[in-house]
């Protein structure tokens, strides 16, 4: 069940794997690594925050019960009807940017508390020593004139002059934070931790039909971050293992993306190395630019595997075009070394003629041969620029005689990015063969086309098998070979013609041979 769970999540994964580049990928993973350290200390100021923000929250819900039961005991029971509005107090404290104040003041004596207020504080100090001992916050209640009713200070003695007390008796509570008194680290993390050393304090107004007859003052030292780590260490876990969770999902991403499809590729190289050509399928998940590097490496080893195709198949064809002038110089040789004294003059002669003609037979295909590899391994600079015209004009002059016409039709086509000669050989090629084949007009027309120039060469001999159309282009194929044709002009025209991008075709036409070159434009 699971492995089949697996197995479809990959399928869906690979089908909707988005395509994503090679430095997207690195750029994603070395942004949340070098994130990772921010958004821990960060995380650590917000949660510290939010501790001390719980601790003001807590207050807050303290001082409103304590102050309400102040209001009732004030009016001794009595119920109070005036209207009640909702109004919600949000926590205030906020650590980045609220001061925190020197730890509090000893109280100044000032006058008797009022006696209604002592009274009051009398009744709720069962219900504050409760509270207090079990939220450990330490409790005040003062009257109206800010002096201590009920507390752990001594009589008489007011807090009025405190900011937070001034605010409440104003009609507002407020919350402050105070660094605490006489306070030591006790460890090192103290050091990391700013709640360590300060304690939240909290005054509220207690407001009878309008008027302020007392304050609830609180205070209380927050919660420890690492406390607080440890008490939601469960939360925390769950956040750590999803930042791993992530980490390993970003070194897959850079597994599948990259390590893998190279991996794959260098052992396909070897494959190659050996022999063997088999590239493998460019993986749905790699990198757009480890895709192109497997497009290229496929188009190169097709490349390959045809040019070791051609080059046996080459082998062969020179072996066998070798073969018969060798046989006819070695057999004349043989002869007249053995019957050379019994032969008349005129049979030695022919067959001294007969070696000579297979070695300039030799000799023309090898000057061929050299010719074509030079076509093969020829390069045609990028800022090469021919006026096609102007060549087959010249051409067209060289070949012109009374028994063998050439026309030149040019349209208003662009410079082609090839060289003038290469034109000129080209050209001189195909009028060669045609004349040969015995044709009496050739016809050059040039046109512009998209994105090159089209050269079409015509002629009224005899015209091609059509079986025949594309084995032309094949070396030492040719249909004068008793004439001495060695069949590599039509070769070496393809090898020049691609590689200056351009390509060459036999047409099919009711009379005669016709040509199609294409040239790319400068």
């Amino acid at each position: 069940m699971i492995p089949n769970l697996i197995r479809a999540f990959k399928d869906f994964a690979k089908a909707h794997w988005p395509q994503l580049r090679l430095r997207t990928i690195l750029l994603g993973t070395f942004l949340f690594v070098a994130a990772l350290p921010g958004v821990a200390a960060l995380f650590l100021r917000v949660y510290e925050n939010t501790i001390v923000q719980q601790t003001e929250a807590e207050l807050i819900s303290q001082s409103v019960v304590l102050a309400s039961a102040y209001k009732s005991a004030w009016r001794d029971g009595a119920p109070d009807r005036s209207r009640r509005f909702l109004a919600p107090e949000a926590p205030t404290i906020d650590l980045r940017t609220m001061p925190v104040l020197p730890p509090r003041p000893a109280p100044v004596r000032r006058g008797m508390p009022d006696p209604h207020a002592v009274r009051v504080a009398h009744i709720l100090l069962p219900m504050a020593s409760d509270a207090a001992a079990v939220t450990l916050t330490a409790t005040r209640l003062l009257d109206a004139h800010g002096v201590v009713v009920l507390g752990r200070d001594d009589v008489l003695v007011s807090y009025a002059d405190l900011p937070e007390v001034r605010t409440a008796l104003a009609g507002r509570p407020r919350t402050v934070l105070r660094a605490r008194g006489q306070y030591e680290p006790q460890s090192w993390l103290a050091v990391i931790s700013r709640a360590y050393a300060i304690r939240v304090h909290h005054a509220r107004p207690v407001i009878d039909q309008g008027r302020v007859i007392g304050v609830v003052m609180l205070s209380r030292t927050p919660r420890g971050l690492f406390v607080g780590l440890y008490q939601d260490r469960g939360k925390i876990a769950l956040g750590i293992a999803l930042i791993l969770m992530t980490l390993l999902v970003l070194v897959a991403l850079l597994s599948r993306g990259i390590a893998r499809p190279i991996d794959a590729l260098a052992r396909a190289s070897e494959d190659i190395a050996r022999g063997r050509v088999a590239v493998p399928d460019t993986p749905v998940t790699a990198a757009v630019e480890i895709a192109q590097l497997y497009d290229n490496f496929r188009a190169m080893a097709e490349r390959i595997e045809r040019r070791s195709r051609y080059l046996k198949d080459f082998a062969a064809a020179v072996s066998h075009e070798f073969k018969t002038p060798l046989a006819g110089i070695r057999g004349a040789l043989e002869l007249l070394d053995e019957h050379g004294e019994e032969m008349s003059e005129e049979e030695r002669r022919r067959f001294i003629a007969n070696a000579a003609a297979d070695a300039d037979r030799l000799s023309r295909l090898v000057q061929r041969l050299l010719d074509l590899a030079r076509a093969d391994m020829a390069n045609v600079d990028a800022d090469a620029r021919a006026d096609i015209a102007a060549a087959a004009r010249r051409v067209a002059d060289s070949f012109r005689s009374d028994r063998f016409a050439i026309e030149v039709a040019a349209s208003a086509a662009p410079m082609a990015r090839i060289t003038p000669e290469v034109v000129e050989t080209l050209l001189e090629t195909l009028v060669e063969n045609s004349r040969q084949a015995g044709a009496e007009r050739v016809t050059i027309r040039i046109e512009p086309a998209d994105n090159g120039v089209l050269l079409w060469v015509s002629d009224d001999g005899p015209g091609i098998a059509i079986a025949d159309l594309e084995r032309i282009f094949e070396p030492f194929f040719t249909g004068r070979r008793e004439a001495g044709g060695a069949g590599l002009g039509l070769a070496i025209a393809r090898s020049l013609l691609a590689a200056t991008g351009g390509t060459i075709v036999a047409k099919e036409v009711p009379a005669g041979a016709c040509f199609r070159l294409r040239l790319p434009v400068a």
